[in-house]
């Protein structure tokens, strides 16, 4: 699979910029002072959210068969920078408390309707936040304050500077969906079930057959 065409698609299917990315497709590994800690129930937790997002289906497994709690914890030690981690991390927290407070039991415990009342709650608060003023205030100074620095380093004749020029971290459940919509779709399960897989493709037909609901081809 290509990985550059897949996370183009997710980008495309989450109307912007995904975190980490570029770190990722650079082969680089980032050096923050330390990585984020994840707990054996932060991971499971992470399973659940991901498998209310991408739902087992008859048709296809769910986020939890492409390991996805496991996958946001290599993304985010390997690929997000301290900062990113930080936000992750926190979020992490706000996660556990927001969902405590509505339904006073933790998220892995609520029944599969509430789990899907509450994280369509949070992505709604996550695309509030990224069109109030007050964000994009901060965004585009941290944007600035970014390009600055890829500049100066360029002028140092270091050109892979723009490879490690950071991206203001959204809510932190944008972070979650955007993890398991790039771990799923480029995951085994997802790449051969949930979406249509040849293996050995041949060339290409422009006029081949479709039909309503067919599966979108894997790269």
């Amino acid at each position: 699979m290509n990985r550059r065409e897949a996370l183009s698609r997710v980008s495309i299917l989450l109307g912007g910029t995904i975190i980490g990315a570029e770190v990722f497709l650079s082969g680089c590994k980032t050096t923050p002072a330390k990585t984020a800690a994840f707990s054996a129930e932060d991971i499971a937790m992470l399973d659940e959210i991901g498998e209310t997002i991408i739902p087992t289906t008859p048709d296809s497994p769910g986020a939890k068969a492409a390991q996805i709690g496991n996958f946001m914890k290599t993304i985010v030690n390997d690929c997000y920078t301290e900062n990113q981690q930080k936000a992750f991390g926190e979020g992490i927290d706000k996660f556990k408390d927001a969902c405590n407070a509505k339904y006073k039991k933790d998220f892995v415990s609520l029944t599969p309707a509430e789990r899907t009342e509450f994280l369509t709650a949070l992505d709604k608060e996550a695309k509030d936040l990224a069109k109030s003023d007050d964000y994009k205030k901060k965004k585009e100074a941290f944007d600035k304050q970014q390009d600055d620095w890829v500049k100066a380093e360029e002028a140092k004749k270091n050109f892979g500077a723009s490879h490690l020029k950071e991206s203001y971290p959204p809510h932190y459940f944008a972070m979650m969906k955007q993890l398991t919509l790039w771990g799923y779709f480029t995951s085994k399960p997802g790449a051969t079930q949930a979406l249509r897989y040849m293996e050995t493709p041949g060339k290409f037909d422009g006029a081949y057959p479709y039909k309503k609901g067919d599966k979108a081809w894997a790269l």
